[in-house]
């Protein structure tokens, strides 16, 4: 699957940490009927049998809703399962070897923190960016802020969509308005609300309010 700019508006990150008396699987599932537009299995607790397991469940609703399914670094999974690509820190495998063992079709995101990590991703093959932290963290303690005009920067650098995380949920994502992202990336603000689908759908839509028009 070739990414669309489009898939990049609403990106759910999965953390099964707030997964207590359902399953994860239910809660992806409740954010796609929600309209997350793309979907990334990030379970660092997850290792083997268990995390193909998990990935090919979430995998199967993602192609149910026609919605892009990556997984988080582990690129090896990603290419046994098909999954539809990857994304990668600026510590795990470099862009280009990722692209060079998936191939032209497959989605490649990278972490970008500065300009000159933005560029030599574009550059190596990556499809789109993730930066931030916009607002913080909820799910790593040692995350840092970042200067939203870095984030402009980050975004007139490439041509490719940036997408931004960090704390994002329903309550500040309006403050990310007039930036250049193509979308966000929402962990907490997604999978810690007790209703995801409803939550998910409200979110969209202030989303879409804030995003610039294209």
């Amino acid at each position: 699957m070739k990414l669309k700019k489009e898939h990049c508006v609403l990106y759910a990150v999965t953390d099964r940490k707030w997964s207590e008396g359902t399953t994860l699987a239910r809660q992806v599932e409740a954010a796609l009927r929600g309209g997350v537009t793309m979907v990334q299995l990030r379970e660092k607790e997850l290792s083997g049998e268990a995390l193909e397991k998990e990935a090919l469940e979430i995998q199967k609703l993602c192609r149910a809703y026609g919605v892009p399914f990556l997984i988080n670094d582990n690129v090896a999974l990603a290419e046994k399962i098909g999954a539809d690509g990857v994304h990668v820190g600026q510590n795990d495998m470099e862009a280009g070897a990722v692209r060079a063992l998936l191939g032209p079709d497959k989605i490649i995101g990278v972490t970008a923190k500065t300009v000159e990590q933005a560029q030599a991703a574009e550059e190596a093959g990556a499809d789109y960016l993730g930066s931030g932290a916009v607002f913080g963290s909820a799910t790593k303690a040692d995350a840092i802020s970042m200067d939203p005009d870095l984030l402009d920067r980050i975004c007139d650098s490439v041509k490719i969509p940036v997408v931004a995380i960090g704390g994002i949920h329903a309550g500040n994502v309006a403050r990310l308005k007039g930036r250049k992202i193509s979308g966000v990336a929402v962990v907490s603000g997604i999978f810690a609300n007790p209703d995801i689908e409803k939550g998910t759908r409200a979110l969209k839509s202030l989303v879409m309010e804030t995003i610039p028009k294209s």
